[in-house]
């Protein structure tokens, strides 16, 4: 692994990540945490032609590297976030990790917000 967490984690989450169109070009990963345990990696791919692909990484394939970055931000024994919301744009070479500390249902597909949550998720940098 690098000294940037970040791009290892980002790096880890692509590498087993399931369901992208082969010409993605940004991404939205929802990492998500039950009492301190890691447990889920799911998001939407954004390509050019506008096809927007539900994915999912492998939690037990990114595991460590979820945890060498939440180290890296949070002493032993402190609280862990219940969600973590990785974008990452390729083509830009930017991202940005946001951190949930207490609401659950903050990005939480439902049947009833799935369009709109996929827009709101997908990464944008100014």
């Amino acid at each position: 692994m690098s000294n940037n967490v970040s791009a290892d984690l980002i790096r880890a989450l692509i590498e087993n990540m399931g369901g992208a169109a082969d010409d993605w070009s940004s991404l939205a990963m929802i990492l998500e945490f039950d009492e301190g345990r890691f447990y889920s990696a799911h998001g939407y791919a954004y390509s050019p032609g506008g096809t927007i692909s539900a994915v999912a990484s492998d939690a037990w394939s990114v595991k460590s590297a979820v945890d060498a970055h939440t180290a890296s931000y949070f002493s032993p024994g402190e609280a862990l976030p219940v969600k973590i919301l990785v974008q990452f744009d390729r083509t830009l070479g930017k991202y940005k990790v946001t951190f949930e500390d207490v609401d659950m249902a903050r990005w939480k597909v439902t049947p009833r917000n799935f369009k709109e949550l996929r827009e709101e998720l997908r990464p944008t940098f100014d």
